[in-house]
């Protein structure tokens, strides 16, 4: 039998609550907290699925992954290394390839569904 199709909005996974402070050495502006629901999970562990929530706050980027969001709802901004900042609102999409090095910044509230893609050596 094949695998079912993942329906983001009828998945049963519940939420998980986290505080990104936790992680030392993360944050680098605010209190972020994070709101997570997996909705899918490879047999491997190296790709993910699911609905994700922060309220404000910048902190560093997770690296040594691939990861496409569409904003739910929210603003959002990608800084990378160099200064170069994109923003991101309500109905956009978009791709942090591998070897992304910046900021996360949720500038107002933000939900997004993503994929992500770890790599072995990468998991955190």
């Amino acid at each position: 039998m094949p695998n079912p199709v993942i329906d983001f909005a009828a998945s049963p996974a519940d939420w998980a609550d986290s505080r990104l402070a936790d992680q030392p050495g993360r944050v680098v502006d605010g209190d972020p907290q994070h709101r997570n629901k997996l909705c899918f999970e490879s047999a491997d562990g190296e790709l993910i699925a699911g609905t994700w929530t922060s309220t404000p706050g910048r902190w560093h980027a997770f690296t040594d992954r691939d990861e496409f969001c569409v904003i739910l709802a929210g603003h959002c901004r990608l800084i990378a290394e160099d200064g170069t900042t994109e923003s991101f609102k309500t109905g956009d999409a978009f791709m942090i390839p591998n070897g992304f090095r910046g900021y996360w910044e949720v500038v107002e509230t933000t939900t997004k569904h993503y994929v992500i893609r770890s790599y072995p050596s990468s998991k955190e």
